[in-house]
Order: structure tokens, then sequence, then C-alpha cells
């Protein structure tokens, strides 16, 4: 009799020491001294590409001259090498970020383990004491060996009842801590995707700077007849080929066609709304397109390689979605291109636009009620550039300040993250490449 009350006891201190164990953070994988260095190293990277930015300005004001145009691509380069060095040093940061919301993972989860090993003891114990009668545990002892193992199945029970409580806070933490990963590899993501536009800008303009030399010969006489001559150009700006990601290329006049319509619907500029598309293609050319294999887990491949994916799509948030969308359309979601992931977050961003279908589905009424479309398809170019312009519409483009255009173009790739100075080279290289465009609809006549 006294044996089994030692044991109900004894349970009850497994118990209460397997819930109360005290929740250690991971420890940095960097020491506190390397964090500096880090930090310190992204701040100098972030002063020089601020000084090279302003010679770039202050570049851009002179006349236009060989050696003007030449010292601009220059520093271009070395902007976007600085950029390099940046997201280098910003996936450093992230990388320890991530390894340690892993560790303390690991470890709620060990602690949710432990607990629920020791709640499956308590409610064993439980059940064996629920089968044995009143007049069994009276016949087997005294009666004060018999009160007080009541009262230590009592004072089992509450702790089964605090154990279940705990054990939810326990499995909150796990979700809010997985949730955190998630961001956090998302955003080691869009790091990603801003280093590989540097790394793009500086073989184009490497490439430029040397096309450049080799045609004048260092001449300025022949450089300004260069430029003379591409004044003449409307009619092979037309009519050269705007390209679209996952959607194959539209005419340029056909694509400035739509993105006045969507101007006209929205109040953003059919500029900036050509540059987020033309920018979303630079980096299709890059990341690739892959094809959803598996819609309960998100899982697809490569579309031209084949590849094994995990995350193509984030399940069920946009394989959902997607399913509905491709049904809608007649497509085939398993032929139906969208974007690949890289080393850390989602892929599955839709068409030319770059809509997750969650967003989509968000943007599908409007969409339906300015196209006349019963269901928006999001590879289709005229309605994927209507969909661009009605996001950074939402994002305040409106405003048609420069500031205000970069801003939206920063929301458009990052959303909430937009003011994460490891994202700036996305928004600037969307307004150098708003000027391009629109030095071509200026001489089109746009």
């Amino acid at each position: 009799m006294q044996a089994r009350s030692v044991g109900v006891g004894f349970l009850i201190v497994i118990a209460c020491a397997a819930i109360s164990l005290p929740l250690h953070e991971a420890h940095a994988a960097t020491t506190v001294e390397e964090r500096a260095a880090l930090q310190a190293q992204l701040d100098q990277i972030e002063k020089d590409i601020a000084n090279n930015q302003g010679t770039l300005s202050d570049l851009k004001k002179q006349r236009t001259t060989l050696e003007r145009d030449i010292a601009i691509l220059d520093n271009k380069i070395k902007i976007a090498q600085l950029q390099i060095k940046k997201t280098d040093v910003t996936l450093s940061q992230l990388k320890t970020n991530i390894t340690e919301k892993q560790s303390s993972i690991k470890q709620v989860d060990a602690k949710v383990s432990r607990s629920e090993a020791s709640l499956a003891q308590l409610l064993r114990r439980t059940r064996e004491i629920d089968d044995i009668s009143l007049a069994q545990l009276a016949l087997q002892g005294n009666f004060d060996d018999f009160f007080e193992d009541i009262d230590d199945f009592q004072t089992l029970q509450r702790e089964l009842e605090s154990s279940f409580r705990e054990m939810e806070t326990l499995r909150t933490d796990l979700s809010q801590r997985k949730a955190a990963l998630e961001d956090k590899e998302d955003e080691a993501q869009k790091v990603r995707q801003v280093q590989v536009l540097a790394k793009q800008a500086v073989q184009n303009d490497e490439k430029e700077k040397k096309s450049i030399l080799s045609v004048t010969k260092g001449q300025e006489k022949t450089y300004q007849q260069i430029i003379a001559d591409k004044q003449k150009q409307a009619a092979a700006i037309r009519a050269a080929l705007f390209g679209l990601r996952d959607s194959g290329a539209i005419p340029f006049g056909t694509a400035y066609d739509y993105a006045k319509y969507a101007s006209s619907m929205t109040g953003v500029r059919p500029a900036l709304i050509l540059a987020i598309l033309t920018q979303e293609s630079n980096l299709g050319e890059n990341t690739g397109s892959c094809y959803v294999s598996d819609l309960s887990t998100g899982r697809g491949v490569g579309k031209n390689t084949g590849r094994a994916f995990t995350n193509v799509m984030k399940a069920p948030r946009d394989t959902v979605p997607f399913t509905t969308i491709t049904e809608a359309l007649g497509r085939d979601w398993t032929k139906t291109p969208v974007s690949c992931p890289q080393s850390t977050g989602y892929g599955g961003a839709m068409g030319p636009s770059q809509f997750i279908p969650s967003t989509w589905m968000l943007y599908k009424d409007r969409l339906a009620s300015l196209t006349g479309e019963s269901f928006p398809d999001p590879w289709n170019a005229r309605t994927a550039i209507l969909a661009t312009g009605l996001l950074m519409e939402d994002n305040g483009a409106a405003a048609g300040t420069r500031v205000a255009e970069r801003r939206a173009a920063l929301k458009y790739f990052a959303g909430a993250s937009w003011a994460n100075k490891a994202h700036a080279f996305y928004g600037d290289s969307v307004m150098e490449l708003v000027d391009k465009l629109q030095a071509e609809i200026n001489i089109i006549g746009g």
C-alpha cells in the first residue's frame, strides 16, 4: 500500500521536473566580438556605397561625354561590387540567426518530447488507479493509507491538468519559433536575390564599358555620333521584344500600351510598371522556373533541369489557391511554371508579375472587373501588367515622387521588410530601369 503511494508521488515529481525544466536560448554560433566585427564591416560598406552614389549623382549632372559615361559605368560597377560584399555580410548575419533559431527549436522540441513522456506515465498511472474500486483500495490497507492514496491521486490529477496547460504553452512557443525561422529564411532568400541582381549589374556594366571603348576607340566624336543615332531608334524600340517572366516576350510597343492602360487605372507611371516586370524577368533568368509536383507538401522540380526542390510552394497557403487558379483556367498544375526557391524560403510566384497564388486571389476580383475576364490569368501579359500596377498603387507609387516609387518597388519585392537596407539595391536597380525605360518611351512619343 505504502509503496504505491510513493510511486504516485514519484510520478508527480517526474512530471513537474519535465515540465518546469528551464528553457535555455541557443548559444550564439559566433562570439560577441565576431558579431560586432560583422556589423562594423556592414556599416563601412554602407558608407562606401553612399559615397559612390554621391559621386554617381554628380557625374550624371555633367554634360554627356565619353569620359563622363565611362566614369559613370566605373562608379556603378564599384557600387554593385560593394553591394555584393554587403549581401555577403548580411547573409553571414542571417546564417547565424537561422542557426540559433534552429538550435532553440531543437531544445523546445526536446522539452516537448520529455513532457509528453512524463504525461504518458501520468496518464497510465491515472488509468490504473481509476480501474481500482474504492472497496478494493480500502481492503488493501488501513484507513490512513487509504486516505493518503486518495490525496495523492487528487494531487496527481491537479498536476496532470497543469501539465496539459504547460504543454499547450510549449507547443505555442515552438510554433512561434518555427514561424520566426521561416521569416529569417525568407529574408535570406530576398538577400540572395539582391545579390543576383548586383552580380548581373556588374556583368552588364562591364560588358557595356568594353563595347563602348571597342566601338569608339576612345574618340569623343565617334561617341557623340552613336548617341545621336540612338535618338532615331523610335521604330526599332517599338518593334523590339519586351521580355516577360514565364510568358514569353511581346513587342515593346504592346507592353507599353498595356502599361498605359494600367497607369490610367492606377495612377502609376508606365515606366515604373514596366521596370518592375523587367526586374522580375531578370531575376527569373537566374533563379529559373519550377513545377509543383506535390500539392500536400509543396515539393517540386526544376522546369528545365528536373532537379528536386522541397519548397517550390508553401502548403497549404499557396498550394490550395494554386489549384483553384489552374483549374479555373483549364491548366495542368503539374505543368504550370512558377518560380523556384533558392537555398532557403519558398518559390511559387506566378507569371510576369510574380504574384504568389494567395496574393493573386486577393486581387482576383479587382482584376476581373477591370479586364472583363471571368477568372484573371496570371500568365496573361495584359492581366499581369495590370496586376503589377494595382499592387504598386497599393504600395503608394501613385504619389509619383521618386522616393514613393522606390519605396513601392521595395514593398513589391520584400513586403513588410522593405526597409531592410540589404534590399536597397533592388529599389535602386528598379529606378535605374525606370530612367532607361522612360527615355525609350520619350523617344517613341509616350
